[in-house]
């Protein structure tokens, strides 16, 4: 009989406090045993790998004003953070609908707040797109609903999903894995005029016809690939002491306008938007956090639009932003805008 024994596999490495690879971070992607070096990170102004920090918590919750027996909508549930804190509030009596797209994080999410002690009473969890919100409107309508545009860090730090420009990876970008097509088989078929206006539109891309000339059509299987056609278009772009800031905020725009096409963020945005007084209690609540200016330039409109109408009796004046102390402590917030509505 054959010997069927696996051979014992050794775990990566940790090297040292600041291991580079995603795989090698195994103590940051484990909370439960290693929180004392997620704290470590987090002092140093980083996010732990495999985690999300919530932005604007106290200011989200100073919108929303979640009470004892309300029931609430996070129409991204994320890593959960936002809703670690709404759910306490909202007991006794209290519902927490939770919604996210993603299906490799939502599973791991709920496992996270149920053990919490949050049972199915207390929070309820969907996985769907916040533009179908309509759907649960015909179970109840909400007294607050908090939405953040915001790409999770548990996503764009994995290179497996393709999100980021820093570490090899298929050029994917895709929320949902199992839907639509990845950012790869956008390039290779998309036109050049096309190609400009998309990054334009969805990242006010200075360098896109420039760009989507090169680009378009071309077939680009990596996330490095891409990011390295991106360097050689333009590296005589910038003086040299300026160069390596200047190309990283190049390849942050880039790999934002074609996140935002293969997930057809701005159309779902759209919607959501359309959707959100009819979801509402009269003097229901909404916030939502912007991270970029098309995002944020859709969420002001339809408010004031909202306000002109009667659809909304209240909404913020300006945009609230991240404390000094929050962006200092957590750069990733430094783009946070903040937007908050009330029903009449």
């Amino acid at each position: 009989m054959a010997d069927e024994t696996q051979p014992h596999k050794r775990r990566a490495r940790y090297k040292g406090t600041h291991p580079r690879r995603f795989s090698e971070k195994y103590k940051e992607l484990d909370a439960q045993v290693h929180a004392a070096e997620l704290q470590k990170v987090m002092e140093r102004g980083h996010t732990p790998a495999g985690t999300h920090r919530p932005i604007c918590v106290s200011e989200v919750l100073a919108a929303l004003d979640p009470k004892p027996g309300e029931t609430g909508l996070d129409a991204t549930l994320g890593y959960g953070g936002h809703a670690q804190e709404i759910l306490p509030r909202l007991q006794p009596g209290g519902c927490l609908y939770g919604i996210d797209v993603d299906p490799l994080e939502l599973p791991r999410t709920e496992a996270r707040l149920r053990a919490l002690g949050f049972d199915e009473r207390q929070l309820v969890i969907r996985r769907m797109n916040f533009a179908g919100i309509a759907g649960l409107a015909h179970e109840t309508l909400f007294d607050f609903i908090l939405a953040d545009l915001g790409v999770s860090s548990m996503q764009i730090d994995n290179p497996t999903r393709g999100f980021t420009y820093k570490a090899e990876g298929p050029l994917d970008l895709r929320l949902n894995p199992q839907r639509g097509k990845p950012a790869s088989s956008l390039l290779a078929t998309i036109g050049e005029e096309d190609l400009a206006a998309l990054l334009t539109e969805n990242a006010d891309e200075p360098f896109a016809e420039l760009l989507a000339r090169e680009l378009h059509g071309k077939t680009f299987a990596t996330t490095t690939q891409l990011a390295q056609a991106v360097r050689q278009i333009l590296q005589g772009a910038f003086p040299e002491s300026e160069r390596q800031q200047a190309m990283r905020q190049v390849l942050q725009r880039v790999f934002q306008a074609l996140r935002i096409a293969v997930n057809d963020e701005f159309t779902v945005l759209d919607q959501f938007l359309s959707l959100l007084p009819k979801c509402l209690k009269p003097g229901g609540r909404v916030a939502i956090l912007t991270f970029h200016s098309g995002e944020d330039r859709r969420v002001k409109k339809a408010f004031q639009s909202g306000l002109r109408e009667g659809s909304y009796g209240q909404i913020a004046p300006d945009p609230v932003r991240p404390s000094p102390e929050e962006r200092r402590a957590n750069p990733r917030s430094s783009c946070a805008k903040l937007r908050w509505a009330r029903r009449g």
